[in-house]
Order: structure tokens, then C-alpha cells, then sequence
């Protein structure tokens, strides 16, 4: 078989399955390239954009916003489940840029009142956010 197939899930539903050629992902501890044949591993991923290089087209590539997950290779199937996913052509620019400036506006306050957990989930709001932007531009 010289292709994977690549499934992204969510609480939500699949939002994406399709074979490719490669698959590029970052995990916590780096980017990783996946290719058919690639030997079995779980991975956490880190919340960053998936590079999948389609099998019908040379040039056809897609990219899709993950906010975390993990993922799993076997028998050329490539599984990322992730509690939020979505490919850059669905993703609502206008929706992510008031995200950011809301997690930014939190960053400043939790800054202000010096509240640790709030500054954490602001700056994991952030970084969702700006990824979701990042990605809806390979469009």
C-alpha cells in the first residue's frame, strides 16, 4: 500500500478522512512526518497545524487546525483524536480574530490581578486562537 489513511475525530464528529501520501504533525516533543509503512506509535500532539499531502494529486495539499489530541499510526492508518479540529477552509477568520483579542484582553487582566490559572488558560485560548488564523491561510 503505498498510502495512508487519515482520520481526524472529534467530540464533535469526523472532521476529516481522506488518504495521503504524508502526514506532517507537530507532537510535544517535535514535528513528525508520517509515510505508509511507518511502524506503530501513540503520540501527543501539540496544538499546531496537520500537514496532510493528498494521495490524488501531487499538489493537492490540506491543512487542519488541531488544538491537541494524540495521535495513533498502525497499518498505514493514521488516527488523530483531538477535542477540537478543523480544516482551513471551515474555519470562521472573523470568529478566530475575536477569540484572540478576548484571549489577549484575559492575559492582560490575569496579568493584573496576578491569577496563575486564569494567565494558563488565557494563553492556551491564545494559542488555539492564532493557530486557527495561521491555518485559514494556506487557503
Amino acid at each position: 500500500m503505498d498510502y495512508l489513511t487519515v482520520n481526524v475525530v472529534t467530540p464533535n464528529g469526523i472532521v476529516y478522512d481522506h488518504h495521503a501520501r504524508i502526514v506532517v504533525a507537530r507532537a510535544i516533543d517535535g514535528e513528525i512526518g508520517i509515510l505508509p509503512k511507518h511502524a506503530p506509535i501513540i503520540t501527543p500532539l501539540a496544538i499546531d497545524e496537520v500537514k496532510v499531502k493528498r494521495s490524488d494529486a501531487d499538489t493537492h495539499v490540506d491543512w487542519i487546525a488541531v488544538n491537541g489530541g494524540v495521535m495513533e499510526v498502525r497499518d498505514n492508518l493514521v488516527s488523530i483524536i483531538a477535542d477540537s479540529a478543523e480544516r482551513e477552509r471551515d474555519i470562521d477568520v472573523t470568529r478566530a480574530e475575536r477569540a484572540k483579542m478576548r484571549a489577549e484582553r484575559r492575559i492582560e487582566e490575569a496579568k493584573h490581578v496576578e491569577n496563575v490559572d486564569e494567565l494558563k488558560r488565557a494563553t492556551v485560548a491564545l494559542h488555539r486562537a492564532i493557530n486557527r488564523i495561521n491555518v485559514s491561510k494556506h487557503l
